[in-house]
Order: C-alpha cells, then sequence, then structure tokens
C-alpha cells in the first residue's frame, strides 16, 4: 500500500497479513482526498478516524498537514502496525491512538471534530447508527464533514445531514455535513 498524496505522498507501508482489516483501495483513497481537497483546508484540522484499520486514511489526513489526528481500533495487532507506522512517518506526536469500539467512543467523546472519517466491516449490523451517533452527540464542528464509507446496499440520501455520495466501484463515500450555526 502506499499513501497517494501530499508530503509522504508515495511512501509504502506494508501491514501484516494476519490484520483483520479491509483498507481503503489506493484509488478510492485518491478520489476522496480529490473530493477533500475542494471543501476543506487540511492544515490545522482536527480529525478523527473510526475503525482505523491499517491507518491509512489518517496518514493520508497527516500527509496534507493535518496536526491533530484520533484514530480508534480496537485490534491490537492493528494499533501495533498504526503506531509503529506513525512513528516511521514522524506523526507519533500528533496522533492519538485509541484502543477500543468505536461506538463506545462515539457514545463517551465530548471534542468535536473538523472531519471525522468512519470505515467500519461492511457487514456490521449497526452501521446506520453510526451518521446518527456523530450528529446526536455533536461530535462535527459547524461545517464539519463526516464520511462514512460502505457498500453499494446502503443508502443514506434521506438522512438530513446528507450532502453527497461519490462510487469506487463497489466502495461508495457518502458525506454528511454538520450545518453551520
Amino acid at each position: 500500500m502506499r499513501i497517494v498524496g501530499g508530503n509522504f505522498g508515495g511512501r509504502r507501508f506494508s501491514p501484516p497479513a494476519n490484520i483483520p482489516a479491509r483498507p481503503t483501495t489506493e484509488m478510492a483513497r485518491e478520489g476522496l482526498f480529490n473530493i477533500l481537497s475542494n471543501f476543506i483546508d487540511f492544515e490545522e484540522l482536527t480529525t478523527l478516524e473510526l475503525f482505523g484499520g491499517t491507518g491509512s486514511v489518517t496518514y493520508e489526513l497527516a500527509s496534507r498537514g493535518a496536526r491533530d489526528l484520533t484514530l480508534v481500533e480496537r485490534d491490537p495487532t492493528s494499533i501495533d502496525f498504526i503506531k509503529k507506522t506513525a512513528k516511521m512517518l514522524g506523526i507519533d506526536d500528533r496522533l492519538n491512538v485509541v484502543r477500543g469500539d468505536a461506538f463506545k467512543f462515539m457514545k463517551q467523546s465530548t471534542r468535536q471534530y473538523d472531519l471525522i472519517f468512519a470505515d467500519p466491516p461492511y457487514a456490521l449490523t449497526n452501521m446506520d447508527d453510526l451518521p446518527l451517533l456523530v450528529f446526536e452527540q455533536e461530535m462535527l464542528v459547524p461545517d464539519g464533514i463526516f464520511v462514512l464509507e460502505h457498500t453499494t446496499s446502503k443508502d443514506y440520501q434521506q438522512h438530513p445531514n446528507f450532502t453527497r455520495t461519490k462510487n469506487y466501484g463497489t466502495t461508495i463515500f457518502t458525506f454528511f455535513t454538520q450545518p453551520s450555526e
């Protein structure tokens, strides 16, 4: 795998085979960040990646200048890999890795973020709770963006904070926005 853009663009990282994750493809990540770059300035962003897996989206955010990075993952092998990669990239001082359940983290969180990205297991039965929790818990700053990665079996266009959907083969990104006050 490689980081597709920013200061670390082209850098490669190799997750161990035993990580129980389905990483977002390079093509999909590149498309996602092309879209995001039209809406936000990555410098100084406060970000949250839920279901961190390999950490690939967080590395892309750091590569583009995000300074305050939080990643939630429950698998210890994944966490070890993420911490090792963060140290290799020199971003370990601005990355807060939380080991735990993403839903519990969301229910207890008191912080607000500029950008939240969630890439849950596609078979997750309570995936629909993710956008509900983001907005019920007021996890986004005004004009903040929440991106949910999922398959074509899900449709969030009726959600009141829905902004747009972008399809990259079997990978779908749905964007939600917190209205400005």
